[in-house]
């Protein structure tokens, strides 16, 4: 529940200041008239977000049980590089998203059609609902159907919007580029979790090699050999004699970290090469970040800038991608 709480308040939280840009605009542009159809724009993302779920969540159940596995696994494959995208796209985009809505909202109105408006708030919108549903999904999935990680999505998306609402309205200050920060690291983890997961469902439907298949490893018993004898196709370890599957501890591991019971070695090297690399591509770029809002100091002694230029270059960059009134 915890795990998709913190999801569904960062996925929602992204898509509910889009719209509060946008909504902040159109008021201050005294152009109140034309939100019905931005609205518009916004209720049509929404529904194709919950027509997606809704087709993941029932469309599958009539195919066979390879079947779902390998559509289960490739959409959590999508899922992994669009979380992936959207966590670097966010830290990069971020400062000049407000200038970017703004804009697509000026050409809007310049055409003076009703669709161009609509299209600005679909398009605003319906990227994060798509990655927000399919992440989801996946992990619910993983879960096992679980009533309360669908309860902790649904209580992280109303509290986006409520905290979204008074963003915009100016009563709450918040640091966005620090909560954007420690979310991403999160869903860094979360999507190594999803990338394991998925790869345990290809292997089940046989699409890459296993321990479901005929390359498994097998001792004089048949069974599955486990460890370093089990490289590269067996079970690297085998816990579930310890940690029942569908236990607290395992549910807790799993979506805090990625980890299952039991995992192939397959699962465990994709797992490591993907949380090092990613995760090591994202604290670099925060490195970077700190760097570059770091402002700049003048030796003892020295003389105040004389141009203009120098003086801005010694302004810390700041986050702009919050809606009138928030930080």
């Amino acid at each position: 529940m915890l795990a998709t709480f913190l999801i569904g308040l960062r996925e929602g939280l992204e898509a509910a200041l889009v719209v509060g840009i946008l909504v902040a605009y159109l008021t201050r542009l005294d152009r109140r008239d034309v939100l019905p159809r931005m609205w518009a724009g916004v209720g049509a993302a929404v529904l194709l977000a919950l027509v997606i779920g809704a087709a993941l969540t029932f469309g599958a159940y009539a195919l066979t049980f390879q079947g779902q596995e390998i559509i289960g696994g490739t959409l959590s494959l999508v899922t992994v590089a669009m979380v992936t995208w959207m966590i670097f796209w966010m830290r990069r985009a971020g400062r000049t998203m407000k200038a970017a809505l703004r804009g697509g909202v000026d050409r809007a109105l310049a055409t003076g059609t009703v669709w161009a408006l609509v299209l600005v708030g679909f398009v605003s919108v319906a990227r994060e609902g798509i990655e927000t549903t399919l992440l989801l999904w996946s992990m619910v999935q993983s879960f096992g159907d679980a009533p309360s990680a669908i309860l902790g999505a649904a209580l992280g998306l109303a509290v986006a919007v409520l905290a979204g609402w008074l963003l915009a309205r100016g009563a709450v200050r918040l640091d966005l580029s620090r909560f954007f920060t420690w979310t991403g690291g999160f869903l860094v983890i979360v999507a190594g979790g999803v990338l394991a997961y998925a790869l345990s469902d290809l292997q089940e439907a046989g699409v890459l090699p296993g321990p479901f298949t005929a390359v498994a490893p097998l001792d004089a018993h048949g069974s599955v050999l486990i460890g370093l004898a089990g490289l590269p196709f067996g079970w690297a370890f085998d816990l579930t004699a310890t940690i029942r599957p569908d236990s607290a501890l395992a549910v807790l591991l799993q979506a805090t970290v990625g980890f299952l019971p039991r995992m192939s070695w397959l699962q465990v090297i994709a797992w490591a090469l993907y949380l090092v690399i990613v995760g090591a591509l994202f604290v670099r770029g925060l490195r970077r970040s700190s760097v570059t809002r770091r402002p700049a100091t003048r030796p003892a002694g020295s003389s105040r800038p004389s141009t203009p230029a120098a003086h801005v270059a010694a302004v810390p960059a700041t986050v702009s991608s919050t809606p009138e009134g928030a930080s």
